[in-house]
């Protein structure tokens, strides 16, 4: 048999690295690690992602994958989750012209880009049943619930809800992602625009069926009103509906 030719390194030298591999300051490479497997999860549900998969995206070896995540997938699942968290949570700013309706569709409309860029993702993380769903991935989910629901009622200039007030806002949040996943599910046959405009009337129709029941939501919403304007026609079919 004719001996090979090829060079064999010494002791003291390096061994080739695998194509596309780049050597990176730690934090760099562990964010890194975490975009590239936010992009995977997003584009599919993340039971479906392998982490040789992530590896080989982010032009990195398995070994150097569990150096960053000694939990393995799990572990990199729920770091990735969490930034997408923070991103989501960061897009529930309120912007500072409009009257109120109009700033709440501004938030929607950011929170609508997010859905649209993280379909599959969106859809595993709220539907639950994942393979990789745990009690750290819902909390992680229940955070950013929570954080929708503090910013509303910052928007409405609540600083202590009631019961029925805070009962509306969860409601309503609930009925934000149901739509969100509705529209996913039917192919985004609905202009996000029109989406948003159905799910501003819906907080709208909510918010005065409760104020019937509740002062803390009537007197709410009779602020908001002024600052609507007279003629805007949210406000018009408020006032109908809390005369009645």
């Amino acid at each position: 048999m004719e001996a090979s030719s090829a060079p064999v390194p010494s002791a003291g030298e390096a061994r080739p690295r695998k194509a596309g591999y780049r050597r990176l300051p730690v934090q760099q490479r562990r964010e890194q690690l975490i975009a590239v497997a936010l992009e995977l999860f997003a584009a599919r549900p993340p039971e479906e992602v392998g982490l040789d998969e992530v590896a080989e995206a982010a032009g990195a070896s398995r070994p150097l994958v569990y150096r960053y995540f000694a939990g393995g997938k799990q572990q990199l699942y729920e770091a990735a989750l969490r930034t997408a968290a923070d991103e989501l949570t960061s897009r529930f700013t309120v912007p500072v012209s409009g009257t109120p309706t109009e700033q709440l569709a501004v938030v929607l409309d950011a929170y609508f880009a997010f859905v649209a860029g993280h379909d599959a993702g969106y859809s595993a993380l709220l539907r639950g049943g994942s393979v990789v769903e745990t009690a750290r991935t819902s909390a992680i989910v229940d955070d950013v619930r929570r954080a929708a629901l503090k910013r509303t009622l910052r928007h409405l200039g609540v600083r202590e809800a009631g019961p029925r007030l805070t009962m509306l806002v969860r409601s309503w949040i609930s009925v934000v992602e149901g739509a969100s996943l509705s529209w996913l599910d039917e192919g985004r046959v609905l202009a996000v625009g029109e989406l948003r405009d159905w799910l501003v009337d819906q907080f709208v129709a909510m918010a005065a069926a409760t104020a019937v029941h509740d002062p803390q939501t009537a007197d709410v919403l009779t602020a908001l009103l002024a600052l609507e304007g007279p003629d805007a026609p949210r406000p018009r079919r408020l006032r109908e509906r809390l005369s009645a």
